[in-house]
């Protein structure tokens, strides 16, 4: 089992920016991708970066140039560096760690909530 505790979020203006943090514990199995989606109101949850244990990252397209997603290594944890936030970036923000070779190794944090006013 892995445990995932994502922190950072809270309530902004537009062009604020937050940082994000996602700190795994347990059975980290390598190699490993660890991602940052979110669900907006009435929305799906849709991925907004992913950071792979092997050196990739990926950002969705609607926040390419804003957000950076980043990890330590040693302390088992992933950032998402948020700037220029919109109100449409509004959302629960959620962790999810998958281990790319134990395929049934797949974890979800509670989320945390970011609100950008504008």
């Amino acid at each position: 089992q892995v445990h995932l505790v994502e922190s950072g979020g809270g309530s902004v203006q537009a062009g604020d920016s937050l940082r994000l943090s996602c700190e795994a514990s347990g059975q980290i199995t390598r190699p490993d991708v660890m991602v940052w989606y979110r669900q907006a109101p009435g929305k799906e949850r849709e991925l907004v970066a992913a950071d792979f244990s092997t050196g990739t990252t990926k950002d969705a397209d609607s926040v390419k140039g804003r957000f950076a997603i980043s990890r330590n290594s040693a302390k088992n944890t992933v950032y998402l560096q948020m700037n220029s936030l919109k109100p449409e970036d509004t959302g629960i923000y959620y962790c999810n760690y998958r281990s790319l070779v134990a395929t049934d190794m797949d974890y979800w944090g509670k989320g945390t909530l970011v609100t950008v006013s504008s």
